[in-house]
Order: structure tokens, then sequence, then C-alpha cells
């Protein structure tokens, strides 16, 4: 009878193989989730600049308008009978347009909008297949 013992390793290949492939998910997924983080902070920034740039048009319009109610022209507002119109910028692509009509005291406001600023190119057409074979 053979009394020698044989010694079996554990089986640890698939365990490592399964822990370093969990590792890796994780550590992908750590990046990704940081990546996000990082876009969403630009992007929140740019959205409180976007904000604070409207509100200073916003501002900058409502003294404009303080001065026609107090009988004052200032340059730039364009006039047509009892209809005032100008514009402040927001940003680079923007512009506040106002439009107001004065009729003594009382006052109108038939546009206060935000405008693009940027000239729009379309373009003529798009080269579609007609289903003819041109060889």
């Amino acid at each position: 009878m053979n009394n020698k013992r044989r010694f079996f390793p554990p089986a640890t290949g698939g365990i490592s193989l399964l822990v370093s492939f969990a590792v890796l998910c994780l550590t992908v997924f750590a990046l990704l989730s940081l990546a996000t983080v990082q876009a969403n902070g630009r992007l929140m920034d740019a959205s409180v600049q976007a904000v604070a740039d409207y509100y200073a048009a916003d501002c900058e319009a409502m003294d404009i308008l303080a001065l026609l109610r107090s009988g004052t022209v200032p340059e730039g507002v364009e006039t047509a009978g009892d209809v005032y119109f100008y514009s402040c910028p927001i940003s680079g692509t923007q512009d506040l347009m106002v439009e107001v009509r004065l009729q003594g005291a009382d006052y109108t406001i038939l546009r206060w909008q935000a405008v693009s600023n940027q000239d729009v190119t379309l373009e003529d057409g798009l080269n579609v297949w007609d289903g003819g074979l041109d060889f």
C-alpha cells in the first residue's frame, strides 16, 4: 500500500482571473464616472455663465427702458412712431432684442427675446440618390 499522500495545489487560476477582470471593470467604471463628473462640472460652469450674461443684458435693457420712460432716447435706440427698438448683447452669439411701445406714462413690451446674431447659411440641397444607375 502506498502511504504517500498526493499533494493537490488549490485551484486559484480561475479565481485569480475572475478577480482581475472584476478589478479591471471597476477601474474602468471609476474612470468613466470621473470623466462624467468633470463634463458635468464644465457644463454647469457654462450654464452659470450663460445665465449671468443673460441677466446682465436684461439689466442693461431695463436701464434703457427706464431712460425711455423718463423721456430720454439713448444712442442706438431706433423709433417708429411710439414704438422703440433696441438690442443688448448677451454673448458673442446672442442678443436681447427689445421692442417697446410708449404711450405717455404707460408702456407695453412687445418683444423681449434672446435671439441669435449668427448668420445661418443653409445648403442648397442634398445629393440624394435618385434611383438611377450611373456608371
